[in-house]
Formats: C-alpha cells, structure tokens, sequence
C-alpha cells in the first residue's frame, strides 16, 4: 500500500509546476497536477489529497473561487502560490480558508518547509466511524468497505454517503442534499442527487445485493436497512 503523502498542483505555468513537481517527486511525494481552476477543483473533490498547491491566478477558476468551493466539503491543507505580495491578497487567501501563502518567486527549500508544517499540523485525532450493519465507512482514512470488501467512491459519492449515514432512517429531502453535497448555489444539473444516489445504489446496493438506501416517493431519500418501500 503506497503511504506516501499526495500533493495536488494547481499551476497554470507549466515551467513551474514542472519544476515544483519534480523536487517533490525527489522528496518522496506522490504529486498531480492540474493547468486551469476547473480541473484543479474536479481532481480535488474527486480524490483524496493530503495537500494542495494552488496558484491564485489561473485560468477558468481562479484559484480564489477554487479555495471557496473546496471549503465547502473538505478541510485538505492548501498553500496558495501567487505572484501577488499586497497585504491584503494575503489576508483574503488566508480567510477564504488557505492554511498558507507563499510569493512567487520562493525558494524551494521555503516551500517544503512549509509542506511539510502544513502536513504536521494535520490533526491526527481519532475521527468516528459510521456503520449501518455491514456497511461501514471510516472517515480518517476516506474508506467504506461491506464485511471488510473495500468500496472504491468518488469525493461527491463519498460525501453523499456520509450525510445518509449521519441520518439513518431519516428523510432528507433532495434541496437538503443537494445544499449539504454540492453547496447551496449549485447551478449544476437539477438531478444530480438523483444521479449520485444511482451511483451509490449500484457500488453498494447492487453490487453486493442488499438494500440501504431508499427512496421516499415525493420526499427524498434515506439509509436504513431493509427492504425498499413500494
């Protein structure tokens, strides 16, 4: 099982994401990259990150807007690289929910310094386990298995999990998971909960050929075990 901490860089020039790359390669990190904020912002929700490396000034999002969304959802350290050095870019970066900020140019012994502070301030406190029978997933190390048989989910999948087993047995209206998983100002496809809950229905459900997760006719949905309501 490969341990080594995984570093996302969001970078729109290619000679510095290269560059920044290769030295953490050398270091003993596993590293992505990503050119332009929408990327960036999908392989961040999409994969489980110990760290990001986000340029502020990029193309599609900025890395601003990146930083906003992803707060949404995740607490992942972020270091915001900019060429920017105004006090106030700063105090923005770092209340939008950044854990650090570093001015290009930067040395690159300045930044691992500081990845690894950020990877060291990692709370490493014991975070709970949600389990509704043989189902059960463990949040510290982003995992759901069914009797020990691992279930591999995507970020969305997995948070959309999460808020049903948080509320066993009660109906959450689609507006309520839509606004806890994607955000209140999702200007996405209207059924996207619908989407996810198929999706989660045939890595869990379908594949091992039990019944969780359940539709409420008008409602919404629902995490129980038993059998489907008619």
């Amino acid at each position: 099982m490969d341990t080594k901490p995984k570093i996302l860089i969001v970078e729109d020039e290619e000679k510095i994401a290269r560059f920044v790359e290769l030295e953490l390669t050398h270091e003993g990190y596993a590293v992505d990259k990503a050119a332009d904020g929408r990327t960036g912002l999908d392989m961040a929700e999409n994969n489980a990150y110990d760290l990001i490396l986000l340029d502020i000034m990029l193309p599609q999002l900025s890395g601003m807007e990146v930083l906003r969304r992803l707060r949404k959802n995740s607490q992942v350290p972020v270091i915001l690289l900019t060429a920017r050095d105004a006090v106030m870019d700063k105090v923005t970066g770092l209340d939008a929910g950044a854990d650090d900020y570093i001015t290009k140019p930067f040395s690159i012994e300045e930044l691992l310094a500081r990845i690894r502070l950020a990877l060291r301030k990692q709370q490493p406190v014991a975070m709970p386990q949600l389990s509704c029978g043989d189902l059960v997933m463990d949040i510290a190390r982003h995992s759901v298995s069914y009797k020990g048989e691992n279930i591999d989910l995507t970020g969305r999948e997995f948070a959309l999990l999460q808020i049903l087993l948080e509320n066993q047995s009660i109906v959450l209206s689609r507006d309520t998971l839509m606004e806890k998983v994607w955000g209140y100002d999702y200007m996405g496809e209207t059924n996207i909960v619908d989407v996810y809950v198929r999706y989660l229905r045939s890595k869990i459900d379908d594949r091992f050929d039990v019944k969780y997760i359940h539709t409420v006719r008008g409602v919404g949905y629902t995490l129980k075990q038993g059998e489907y309501d008619a």
